[in-house]
């Protein structure tokens, strides 16, 4: 923590002393779009992005932490502005101040940029006493947040920590081909929430059992849509596969900065939902951790042709079946895909609406060149649920209970707003 106080106490200084305006935005803050406060907040996602797409951990979750930490920290600053200051230059200083500092502690490699971003974005705010207070917030804000979280569980080498997979037997859980790697992301469900009272808070009831109706039209679904080789499927559904293959963090950031965008509320208000968007995401797959876990639910591939029958006659065993999709190495119940979704869903729909009020365009790391346009937020939850069906690596049984899980958990975390924001 030294080498960070030392870089932010320059950039305080700097804070204090006048700064000439560049015109444009440095480093990796680019907020050229926007006017106002508005573009205070579109820069600092962008440069949050921009760190955190440079410097990735090998996990989701993680990532998923360094946005919480960082905007939650922020959160907390710009909540109450001192007497008898600007709250429009207080506000916007805490936040680089926050967010800057945050990042500087957990995206190390980015601290160049980084410093250029806070210069750029402390040369708009005017100097002065709401500055200095600003600065001030946001750093004591960030420092107590890393503090709190530290020890966490949300380190990959924690999230990926080693399992056991039990013997093979109808419906368990078995590592999956090619690969039959690890299990991964086990240790996620042992971390600790930021709004959750525990990890099994809200455990799903268990998925359909062997032999059950609702089991039986699970695995004919995926047989029939998710292979390599199905003719079933069609080329629209194959896209929307492909499109929504890559990883639900990275797909929905740019469905939270199109709801910035088009964000009418104050600098605290699109502050807060940043924060909380990714507060959820994180509690969220912890508990999807804690249901994958606790239920060990095979996956397609392993029903349907592996080396263990399920014992029923209805349902078809085919040694020669391949998904379209590589199957993740862990539990399929529920979908981890669909936690993102359903918790992203909530909320968004809860502190923004059902949609962002225009049109919005999002890209897919694995479908390049490609774009999908929506208006409102459940039509991405819906295709997303579908995607993993038709990738041939879920059943829909945990699509859905993956949706209904991060609602829950995304409600709930909405509920202690006022706890996490204080």
């Amino acid at each position: 923590m030294s080498s960070t106080r030392t870089s932010i106490s320059r950039r305080a200084v700097l804070a204090a002393a006048p700064i000439a305006a560049t015109g444009a935005a440095i480093g990796i803050a680019a907020p050229a779009a926007a006017h106002g406060h508005g573009a205070a907040v579109l820069g600092w996602f962008d440069a949050t992005d921009a760190a955190v797409t440079a410097a990735p951990a090998a996990t989701q979750v993680t990532n998923s932490r360094t946005w919480a930490i960082a905007w939650l920290a922020a959160a907390r600053a710009v909540r109450r502005v001192p007497h008898g200051v600007n709250a429009g230059h207080y506000r916007e200083a805490a936040l680089a101040a926050a967010v800057h500092r945050a990042l500087y502690a957990l995206a190390p490699t980015q601290q160049a940029a980084l410093d250029d971003a806070l210069e750029a974005a402390l040369a708009r705010v005017p100097d002065g006493r709401a500055k200095r207070k600003g600065v001030a917030a946001g750093v004591e804000r960030a420092d107590d947040l890393l503090e709190e979280r530290a020890g966490d569980g949300l380190d990959p080498a924690s999230v990926n920590a080693p399992f056991t997979p039990p013997a093979a037997a109808p419906g368990v859980w078995q590592p999956t081909p090619p690969a039959f790697g690890p299990a991964a992301q086990a240790g996620t469900r042992f971390a600790v929430p930021f709004a959750l009272d525990s990890a099994d808070q809200f455990r799903l009831d268990a998925p359909p059992a062997l032999g059950t109706p609702q089991y039986r039209a699970d695995l004919d679904e995926v047989y029939a849509y998710g292979g390599l080789n199905s003719t079933a499927r069609t080329q629209a559904q194959t896209d929307t596969a492909q499109f929504w293959l890559g990883s639900s963090f990275t797909l929905y950031n740019p469905v939270l900065r199109a709801a910035l965008e088009h964000h009418s509320g104050s600098l605290r208000e699109q502050v807060e939902l940043v924060a909380l968007f990714h507060v959820a995401s994180v509690d969220t797959q912890i508990a999807t951790s804690d249901s994958k876990y606790a239920h060990l639910w095979w996956r397609p591939v392993t029903a349907i042709a592996g080396a263990v029958e399920d014992g029923d006659p209805a349902t078809v065993q085919d040694p020669s079946w391949t998904p379209l999709h590589t199957t993740p190495s862990h539990p399929d119940y529920p979908s981890g895909h669909n936690t993102y979704s359903g918790s992203a869903e909530e909320v968004l729909t809860q502190l923004v609406g059902d949609g962002p009020g225009a049109a919005f365009t999002i890209p897919s790391p694995t479908a390049p060149g490609v774009t999908r346009t929506y208006t409102t937020w459940h039509p991405l939850t819906t295709e997303n649920t579908d995607a993993r069906v038709w990738s041939g690596i879920h059943s829909r049984s945990a699509d859905l209970a993956g949706v209904e899980l991060s609602r829950n958990v995304a409600a709930f975390v909405l509920t202690r707003a006022g706890d996490l924001l204080a």
